[in-house]
């Protein structure tokens, strides 16, 4: 039987390299395996544990099909090594930190695949993203609005979206997610 791909999603602070971090072990205890992406910034920068690559880098392994799933954003490019398809042929559940702009693209490679929303309360999301100081109380507010329609849209519109609120203790996340995960179904 083929393992799932479960797709990580969530607006910038919602706290899914937390989440990715907290829930390595147990995931790894079920079999699941957690996927570090590609990405074209600092080695330095703060975040998750990524691959950084130069975007010559990531252009080179690109040309080279080295990744099953790539996009970008924010300035930024991802990929997921393409590693992910032999996981998945063995049957182990594979969890990435996807782009919710690039759903589609995703849903199209993988039919199966099961979509994990991060969600967090807009209060407790925008002090975050003030916390971090990278954009203007404007652009966060901007930011706040477009999370909102695209969490309402994709609530509206994907009936297999498991959502997660993140708003408090980090390890009720973590309990939720396995609970989700144990409950929905396998992919065919």
């Amino acid at each position: 039987m083929a393992g799932r791909l479960i797709y990580l999603i969530g607006p910038s602070g919602s706290g899914k390299d937390s989440l990715l971090e907290a829930a390595r072990a147990p995931l790894a205890e079920l079999g699941c395996r957690i996927v570090r992406r590609v990405i074209t910034r600092s080695a330095e920068a703060r975040g998750e544990a990524a691959q950084a690559v130069s975007v010559e880098g990531f252009e080179a392994l690109q040309g080279q099909g080295a990744f099953a799933l790539s996009w970008s954003a924010n300035g930024l490019h991802y990929g997921i090594p393409n590693e992910i398809d032999q996981w998945l042929a063995e049957g182990h559940d594979v969890l990435v930190n996807g782009s919710r702009g690039h759903l589609p693209q995703a849903r199209a490679r993988y039919p199966e695949l099961l979509p994990v929303l991060l969600t967090v309360d807009q209060a407790v999301l925008r002090e975050r993203l003030l916390s971090r100081a990278r954009e203007s109380a404007e652009d966060i507010e901007t930011r706040l609005a477009r999370n909102a329609q695209f969490a309402g849209d994709l609530l509206a519109h994907d009936p297999a979206l498991i959502v997660l609120d993140n708003s408090g203790a980090l390890e009720q996340t973590v309990a939720r997610l396995l609970q989700r995960l144990a409950r929905a179904p396998a992919c065919a």
